[in-house]
C-alpha cells in the first residue's frame, strides 16, 4: 500500500476516497472526458521538462509497462549526489513505524544554493491575475505540494523554495512555440507553509484508513465535488432515492438541502424550491404561452440554424490561439428562406491536422447573409466562437459580428421557465428537451446515430485523430462527425417547431 502525493491529496479531500481506492478500486467511474485532459496533462507534463534547460527525467518502466520505482529512486539519488541541475520525476520513499510507508515523484526539482525547489507542474492555467491566485484556488494545490516537501525533507533534502507551474492563461502562440512565457510560475512558499503543519497528522490518519478493512462511514457533502469530482460518487450515491436532491436542476443548493436531512422529493417544500424546481419536483407540465410568444417575436426570416464543434488543446497548436481555447471545426447549418418554406442544410468539416478557423470563418460568412436570425442553443457558445475569429481575422470581422449580433437563443425560453415537461428532468439540454419533445421518433434519438459520435465530447476527440486514420476509417469518422452535428441543428427546427404548435 503506502501513500503517495496522490493519494495523499484524495484522503485530504475524503478519507473515504482513498479508503475506496484501497479497497473498491473497481468501483471507480473514470469517462472519456477525464481520459482526454489527463493525456492532455501528460503533454504538458512533458514539456514543462524543458522550462529550466537541460533536465534528466529519471522516468523508468518495468517490462509490464509499471513504472520501476525502486529503479527511479535510485537514478534520483544518483543525480543529486552528481549536483544534477534538473531532475525530472524526482522520486523519494521512506518507510516508518509512525507513518507508515511513503513515496513522492517531483514533477522538476531545481537544484539551488543550499538544497532543492519543487516545481509541481499543472496542466490548469495561471496568471497574475487575482482570481487565478486566490487562496481558495491555491490552496488547493498546496495540499499537494506539501506532502511533497514533508516527504523529501525526511528523505534528507534541503527544501529552499515551493512553486506551482501551470500554463499561462494569457499567452497567445505566435512564431514558434515558446516554453518560457508558455507557463507561468506561482511563489507558493506562504500557501504550502499552512498545509505544511497538517502533514504528518493527516500521513498518520491515512495510513490507519489504509490499513483498516472496514469501510468508513463519511456522509455526502461539499468534498463530493471540490475541489475535484470524486469519481466514487456513483457509489456513495447508490442508496439515495430516486429521484433525490442531487437530480434537482440548477441544484446549487442540493448539499445545502441534503444537510438539513432532505433527501427525496418528498421532504421538499416550496420554500426549498425555485420555481422551475418546483415544477420538476411536482411533475407538472408548464407551458406559459405570452411568454413563448414573446420569445418567438424575435424571430425573422429568412431564418438559419447553426451549432458548432470543437477541439481545445492545452498547449496551442494554431497561430493566435492560447489554452483551452475553443477551435471550431465543424459547423451545421440548417435554413429556410420564409415560413414554412423549404428546409435546406448546409455543412462545413475541415481537414483534421490543419487549422480549421480561416476556412471555418470564410465559408461561415458565406453562408450565412447579412442582418439575418440565426438560431443557436445555448448562444453563448456559439458567440463566443464567433468573436474569438473575428478578433483573428480583420478582414471578416464586421460579417462574422453581424451574425453574432443577430443570433437568438433557443434555451431561453426552456431556461426561463416558459415550456417545461417533466422528461425534461433537470436538464434543458436539447439532448434533453429533444426526447422529451419528441418522445416516440427514432430519427431525432442521438443513441441511434450509427458510428463514434453522438455527444460534443466524442466529437472533440474524435476530430484531432482523423489525421492518423487509414482513408476507410477517415471517411466513416468524418460521415458519424456531420451526421452529429446535422442532427443538432436538425433538433432545433423541431423544438422550433413544438414552441410555435403551444401557442396556436
Amino acid at each position: 500500500m503506502g501513500l503517495s502525493k496522490s493519494k495523499y491529496t484524495k484522503f485530504c479531500q475524503c478519507p473515504k476516497m482513498l479508503w475506496m481506492q484501497t479497497y473498491k478500486p473497481e468501483e471507480e467511474v473514470v469517462d472519456e472526458g477525464a481520459m482526454a485532459r489527463f493525456e492532455e496533462g501528460n503533454k504538458v507534463g512533458d514539456l514543462a521538462m524543458r522550462l529550466f534547460g537541460e533536465y534528466t527525467d529519471v522516468t523508468t518502466t518495468k517490462a509490464d509497462g509499471k513504472l520501476d520505482l525502486e529503479a527511479m529512486i535510485r537514478k534520483t539519488h544518483e543525480l543529486i549526489d552528481k549536483g544534477s541541475d534538473n531532475i525530472c520525476e524526482a522520486s523519494f520513499s521512506f518507510n516508518s513505524e509512525e507513518f507508515g510507508l511513503n513515496y513522492c515523484a517531483v514533477d522538476i526539482l531545481r537544484k539551488t544554493e543550499n538544497g532543492y525547489a519543487i516545481y509541481e507542474v499543472k496542466s490548469s492555467t495561471g496568471s497574475d491575475d487575482s482570481k487565478k491566485n486566490s487562496p481558495s484556488v491555491l490552496e488547493k494545490y498546496a495540499i499537494d505540494i506539501a506532502y511533497q516537501k514533508w516527504a523529501l525533507i525526511k528523505c534528507g533534502i534541503n527544501v529552499t523554495g515551493c512553486n506551482l507551474v501551470r500554463l499561462n492563461a494569457n499567452y497567445y502562440l505566435e512564431g514558434d512555440l515558446n516554453e518560457k512565457e508558455l507557463f507561468h510560475i506561482t511563489d507558493m512558499n506562504a500557501v504550502v507553509d499552512k498545509k505544511y503543519a497538517l502533514v504528518e497528522s493527516n500521513v498518520r490518519d491515512a495510513a490507519r484508513i489504509q490499513n483498516t478493512e472496514t469501510e468508513p462511514e463519511k456522509p455526502l457533502g461539499k468534498h463530493c465535488k471540490n475541489p475535484y469530482a470524486c469519481a466514487f460518487w456513483n457509489y456513495c450515491s447508490r442508496n439515495l432515492p430516486k429521484p433525490s436532491v442531487f437530480d434537482l436542476y440548477d441544484g446549487r443548493n442540493s448539499i445545502k438541502l441534503y444537510e438539513q436531512g432532505k433527501v427525496g422529493f418528498g421532504q421538499l417544500n416550496d420554500s426549498d424550491l425555485t420555481d422551475i424546481q418546483k415544477l420538476q419536483v411536482k411533475g407538472i407540465t408548464h407551458i406559459d404561452k405570452d411568454g413563448i410568444k414573446q420569445f418567438l417575436s424575435k424571430i425573422s426570416y429568412p431564418l438559419y440554424f447553426l451549432d458548432f464543434e470543437s477541439m481545445m488543446y492545452a498547449i496551442p497548436q494554431f497561430q493566435k490561439t492560447k489554452p483551452y481555447q475553443q477551435i471550431p471545426f465543424q459547423y451545421s447549418l440548417h435554413y429556410m428562406q420564409t415560413e414554412g418554406g423549404k428546409l435546406e442544410h448546409k455543412e462545413f468539416l475541415a481537414e483534421s491536422g490543419k487549422d480549421p478557423m480561416r476556412k471555418l470563418a470564410e465559408q461561415l460568412c458565406k453562408d450565412i447573409p447579412l442582418d439575418v436570425c440565426t438560431i443557436a442553443y445555448n448562444k453563448t457558445f456559439e458567440c463566443g466562437r464567433i468573436k474569438e475569429l473575428a478578433l483573428m481575422f480583420d478582414d471578416l470581422k464586421d460579417h462574422l459580428l453581424n451574425i453574432a449580433s443577430h443570433i437568438v437563443d433557443l434555451l431561453d425560453p426552456f431556461k426561463d421557465g416558459f415550456y417545461y415537461l417533466p422528461a425534461m428532468g433537470s436538464s434543458f439540454s436539447i439532448k434533453s428537451v429533444l426526447p422529451a419533445l419528441y418522445p416516440d421518433e427514432a430519427t431525432l434519438n442521438y443513441h441511434n446515430l450509427a458510428g463514434q459520435v453522438q455527444n460534443g465530447g466524442e466529437a472533440m476527440n474524435l476530430f484531432p485523430k482523423i489525421k492518423d486514420m487509414a482513408p476507410e476509417e477517415q471517411k466513416k469518422a468524418r460521415e458519424s462527425l456531420l451526421k452529429y452535428c446535422e442532427l443538432d441543428t436538425y433538433a432545433m427546427v423541431k423544438v422550433l417547431e413544438k414552441l410555435k404548435d403551444a401557442v396556436k
